[in-house]
């Protein structure tokens, strides 16, 4: 890591719970390889204090900050600017501080679908299963939904009315969408070739938990999890014996 001094750039990850992340170590480390004066904190904020930290940010004169679960929605109404992209989706995770201005991005969709192709799996003409309807389920499906490639998306949830709220944005994009319970999407699982767990069942410190167990699984099935702590949750080990 640079030795911090009055020209130190600062960045930080915000969300509740934040305990989890190794967001600050993968950036530090890679601060310090490219010899950058920076340098890449993480902060508990919650709901109640979303708006503050925002404006404390821009105040103190942060350059970026990443926002993870559970901010990704809420934070929109306190950004002066968003991206084009970041507005069809609905959800940001990238916060770029210039100028005494707030502007939103989401990449979210991009890393997922740069890690699909990077594993070699058939994204064109898929039917794709998204656990959760959160910010990162809406980029990825709105994405997906956008370059119109794939045959259809399932939304699944604990919550059936906000997994429909999402699967009806989709359709409003032209492409066919469902939505599920968890309890309920086992059929739809049969016939899919992608499943996408975008919710934090599973992350570190709950490793035993997955809303999908082998038997709802099968071989023909491609398994991501956007959780990254662990490296490999319960859900991918439960894939790997299917």
């Amino acid at each position: 890591m640079c030795s911090v001094n009055s020209k130190t750039r600062v960045f930080a990850v915000i969300g509740s719970p934040i305990e989890h992340s190794i967001s600050p170590e993968i950036h530090n480390s890679s601060f310090s390889e490219l010899k950058l004066n920076c340098i890449y904190v993480a902060y508990r904020v919650e709901r109640l204090y979303l708006r503050e930290a925002i404006k404390g940010f821009k105040a103190l004169g942060y350059s970026g900050v990443n926002v993870t679960i559970p901010h990704k929605i809420e934070v929109i109404r306190y950004l002066e600017e968003i991206s084009p992209e970041a507005r069809i989706i609905g959800a940001v995770n990238t916060i770029v501080f210039k100028n005494n201005r707030a502007t939103g991005y989401n990449t979210d969709a991009t890393g997922a679908l740069l890690a699909l192709r990077e594993a070699r799996i058939k994204v064109r003409n898929s039917k794709v299963i998204i656990l959760g309807y959160g910010g990162a389920a809406r980029a990825i499906a709105i994405t997906l939904a956008m370059r119109g490639n794939i045959e259809s998306i399932a939304i699944a949830g604990r919550n059936v009315k906000k997994a429909g709220a999402l699967a009806e944005d989709i359709k409003k994009l032209g492409l066919p969408a469902q939505s599920y319970s968890i309890t309920g999407v086992e059929n739809a699982i049969k016939d899919s070739n992608i499943l996408i767990n975008s919710t934090p069942v599973g992350m570190s410190p709950k490793t035993e938990e997955t809303l999908i167990t082998r038997e709802k699984l099968h071989s023909e099935l491609a398994v991501m999890d956007i959780v990254y702590t662990p490296l490999e949750t319960r859900l991918l080990k439960e894939a790997k014996k299917a």
